[in-house]
């Protein structure tokens, strides 16, 4: 059985590493082309051809470098059941993809015993691989920190929130609690990329960022780059039994030290209203 050793963790990364980059030239030739666009769950949720076609050959990869493999893929579901638990997502961002905006990145991440041990995050368009083991995070090799101003007024935060299902539904609750963060915060962006945000929190260049509406493999790749370079990562939705911080679907992570009472503020609000409508939903169906 696969044990997670800092040398096996360093042998994965170098695996996701190689997937990522197997895809670049791909992704690039594809990025501002005529692509066909399909839809998942509404108008927002898009695929493209791309999406596919890089997730088929990563999965390729993977298996021919580590065969005793799992993967889980936003486009095609689970493929193996090995020890390595992999989780991808070929294109995250693509809507920015779609219309042509260069901000999306290819974020793969591997999970020994429900641990995430190894990330890869990396950005073919600015050539930004983000990277993280068991010894700590990278940005093209070398050693990053997520450090930034530790006061709101300073900082920058990103955030999806909120999502137009959460305004349909809660209506003026919601944009209440977003105008805080605007008040609150120097800056509030809505960039489009859940792992390239927090990539960016590890890094330092934001200093917070914050989504309500993700999947495992979104983030599980991101959140442990931030993590190991000294980020906190907080999930927010409660967890079942055995799941792991990746799993929530909403979460915050900040740079080291940061002192930021009005997302803790909102971040309370916002799981009470999700809790609520979770609740009512619940007792719809009974």
């Amino acid at each position: 059985m696969m044990r997670s050793t800092p040398a096996v963790s360093l042998h994965l990364k170098n695996i996701a590493e190689g997937a990522a980059r197997s895809v670049s030239d791909f992704l690039r030739g594809s990025f501002r082309s005529n692509h066909e666009v399909s839809y998942k769950r509404d108008f927002r949720d898009v695929v493209t051809e791309a999406d596919q076609e890089a997730e088929r050959r990563i999965i390729e990869y993977i298996l021919a470098h580590e065969p005793d493999s799992t993967i889980l893929g936003e486009e095609g579901g689970q493929v193996g059941n090995g020890a390595v638990r992999w989780f991808i997502d070929p294109i995250d961002g693509t809507g920015n993809f779609s219309a042509g905006v260069a901000f999306w990145c290819v974020s793969i991440a591997a999970a020994i015993d429900g641990e995430v041990v190894a990330a890869v995050v990396y950005d073919p368009i600015a050539e930004t691989l983000f990277a993280a083991d068991l010894s700590g995070s990278t940005l093209n090799g070398q050693a990053i920190r997520a450090v930034g101003p530790t006061e709101e007024a300073r900082a920058v935060l990103t955030t999806n929130y909120p999502a137009p299902r959460q305004v349909n539904r809660d209506g003026d609750r919601v944009v209440l609690l977003w105008g805080e963060l605007v008040r609150s915060f120097f800056a509030v962006k809505r960039i489009g990329s859940a792992a390239l945000s927090l990539c960016y929190v590890a890094n330092g260049w934001y200093a917070a960022t914050l989504s309500t509406a993700v999947n495992s493999w979104d983030v599980a790749a991101a959140s442990f780059i931030l993590k190991q370079a000294g980020g906190r990562y907080r999930p927010l939705m409660p967890l079942a039994p055995g799941q792991q911080d990746f799993h929530s679907s909403a979460y915050y992570g900040t740079v080291a030290d940061a002192d930021y009472p009005s997302l803790d503020r909102v971040c309370s609000q916002i799981v009470e209203i999700e809790l609520e409508a979770l609740a009512a939903r619940e007792a719809s169906q009974q």
